[in-house]
Parts: structure tokens; sequence; C-alpha cells
């Protein structure tokens, strides 16, 4: 063999050695199908936040529920859609009156088909300003309830209650200039006047006791009675003139308007705003064209509550669609199946399952405590002993 010869032959080993090597380095690593196609520390630290989960990967399980309950959140941007159209559909032909609570005693919106909304006037100015006196009074047990059986010691109450007494002198000094009436302006200074006793005792004492507080608290129970029904009547009297003059407006269409009211759950059976709204309406109205929405706070808007309302109203078609009943979707489509599960579990464990009666889903019940034994005790302020 010629020295070239043997020089190719050292040449091809030597390539050979190099190509095992790497082959069995190769085998060694994962296979391309499990591998990553960069590895985390060829990436950029700014991108590990975005690009690189370190956990485990989902499992095929995890992957098939997601692609299965991406169905439900598609149906929530077709439904916000098509709830908007048909917002656009309802306003142009319908009529609806919307009551909402507010500190001003109410408001009330008249949406008439195809025309700019009209909202009436708040009631007059002594319904917020006996309101305003009476919730001064329980301010005032809010103030000092806390330290009770510590006032002595803890006289952090003091400087609050000097200061919320100076706005109680200024408004008692206001009385003379409001624009009400004698026996109004009479209650009223009366009752600030309680009040102030109360705060100039515990701060010249540095110290109030339960009984003081109870005396004064039941000490104003007949005055803030009495501001409860002036500021009641206000209101109401108030309401009842505006929905005359809009049943009026709308002529023969008032038959077929909607209306609705928010509710709180302490407003829920002794609703105002409601319950004037069925005096014109009619109790055939209710939960049909009348409807009271429950709602977190006190007060919320026009546009929360017109959503809400017409979530109800639209989906009333599709349940006279799928299920031939318009009045189906009111309720709650897992409450059926439910209300059996509950019963069967319950019976498992010898229970009886305690549930609402059934009512038919155009059941015009007041939608508030109505039936008197399903309680005991008093049912109005005045029963209070």
């Amino acid at each position: 063999m010629t020295i070239r010869h043997r020089l190719n032959f050292f040449v091809l080993n030597l390539i050979f050695i190099v190509n095992s090597a790497a082959f069995a380095e190769d085998a060694m690593r994962p296979s391309a199908v499990n591998a990553p196609s960069d590895s985390a520390a060829n990436i950029p630290d700014f991108m590990k936040i975005v690009v690189v989960n370190e956990g485990p990967p989902p499992t095929k399980e995890q992957i098939a529920f997601d692609d299965i309950y991406a169905l439900n959140d598609g149906m929530f941007r077709i439904y916000d859609k098509s709830l908007e159209l048909y917002k656009q559909h309802f306003l142009a032909r319908q009529n609806l009156i919307m009551g909402l609570f507010s500190a001003k005693g109410g408001r009330f919106i008249l949406y008439r088909a195809g025309k700019p909304p009209l909202e009436a006037e708040s009631p007059p100015a002594i319904y917020r300003i006996a309101k305003s006196v009476g919730h001064c009074a329980m301010a005032t047990y809010a103030l000092v309830a806390p330290y009770i059986g510590s006032a002595a010691v803890d006289q952090s109450w003091v400087a609050e209650m000097r200061a919320y007494r100076t706005r109680i002198q200024s408004a008692m000094s206001a009385l003379s200039l409001a624009d009400i009436k004698v026996e109004e302006r009479k209650l009223l200074s009366d009752t600030l006047k309680q009040i102030e006793s109360f705060m100039n005792s515990s701060l010249n004492t540095g110290s109030f006791s339960y009984d003081e507080v109870l005396t004064y608290a039941r000490g104003l129970k007949p005055n803030l009675a009495q501001l409860i029904s002036l500021a009641s009547s206000t209101q109401v009297g108030h309401w009842y003139k505006v929905l005359e003059n809009w049943k009026q407006i709308l002529g023969k269409d008032w038959e077929n308007t909607y209306a609705l009211c928010n509710s709180i759950y302490v407003a829920r059976q002794n609703n105002i705003l409601f319950s004037v709204l069925v005096q014109f309406m009619g109790e055939k109205a209710i939960n049909d064209r009348l409807l009271l929405l429950e709602t977190t706070d006190f007060t919320t808007t026009p546009e929360a509550m017109l959503t809400a309302f017409l979530r109800i109203i639209s989906d009333r078609a599709l349940g006279k669609v799928f299920f031939n009943d318009y009045r189906l979707m009111d309720f709650e489509l897992l409450g059926g199946g439910g209300r059996r599960a509950i019963e069967a579990e319950a019976a498992k464990r010898g229970l009886k399952a305690i549930l609402p009666p059934l009512v038919p889903y155009n059941s015009t019940e007041w939608p508030w405590k109505i039936n008197p034994a399903s309680g005991s005790g008093p049912a109005l302020m005045e029963e209070v002993k």
C-alpha cells in the first residue's frame, strides 16, 4: 500500500470515528418528537415570561376539555352581539318605564318607542329633608354603638361626635329658611333637638351607657315614625302624578308598555316604586310586563338595568322556540333537575327536602313574601311593642 493509499485509509477511519461519536451523543438526547424546537436556555429572559411553560405540559384530557368548553366562551360573544341588536329593535318598537332607587326618592324614566327617553323630576325637597333628619338619628347611634361599655376609657368617638354635632346645629339654624310647612319644621326641629341633647350629655360626661343609648333611641321612635310617614307620602304622591301623566301620554299603548324596578334585599317586600307601578299596570302584568330586578347596591345605572331586563325578555323567545313556553326561560334551566337531585340526596339521608313550592312559569304572584302563615310576629312597625 502506498503512502497515499495509507493516508486516505486513515482519513476514512477518522471520519467514521467522529460520526460514530456524534451518533452516540444524538442517541442519548430526547427524540425530535418530544424535544422542544429550542431549549429554554437559548431563549432571552424577557421572552421566557411570555412563551416558556416551565411546568408540565397539559394533558390530552385537559386540552380536550378546553376545546369543548370553548363552545361556551364563544356563546357569550354571540349572545352579547345578539343582545345589542335586540336592544335596538326593542327600543325602536316598545315603550318601557324604568324605576330606580336613588337618594332623591327614586328615578323614573320613560323610554318611548323610537324617541329620546324622558326622565321625571324628583320628589319635592321635603322628602330628602325628612330622610336626612331620620338618618341623622341613626347615624348618631352608629357613631356610639362600637363604644358602649368602653366610652369612658376609649375616647375615639369624642372628636367625631363634636364634628357631627356642629352639622346638626347648622341644620337646626337652616330650618327657618327651608321652604316647608310649619308642622314639618316643628317635627324636624324637635327631632334634631333630641339628638343634640343626647350628644351634649355624652360629651359633658365623657361617656354614655347602654341604657342611655336605649333611652335616646326609644325616645325618638315616635318622631321617626312621623318622618317615615312624611317622606313616604311625599314620595308616593309625587310618583302617582308622574305615572298618571305618562299613562295619558301613551294612551292605548299603555296596555303593551313594559316596566321594571330595581330592589335591594330589604326593599323586596315593601318596594315603594314597584308597588306604585303595580297600581297602574295591574296584577296581571306582574312578572310578565312588570319586573322587579334585585340588585346588589341601593342604586344602579339605567344601562345596567336595561341590559338585565332585555336579557330576560329576549330569552323568552328562545324558550318558546326550544321548549314551546314563552316564560320558561325566566327560571334557571338547571333548577328543575337540581330540585329533583336535592330531593333524591335528602331521601338517601332520610331527610325531607326543604324547597319552595312549585309555581307556574306564568305566575303573577307578587315577588315578595305574601303568605302570613310562613312566619310569626309583627308585620308593621306600628305592631312592634
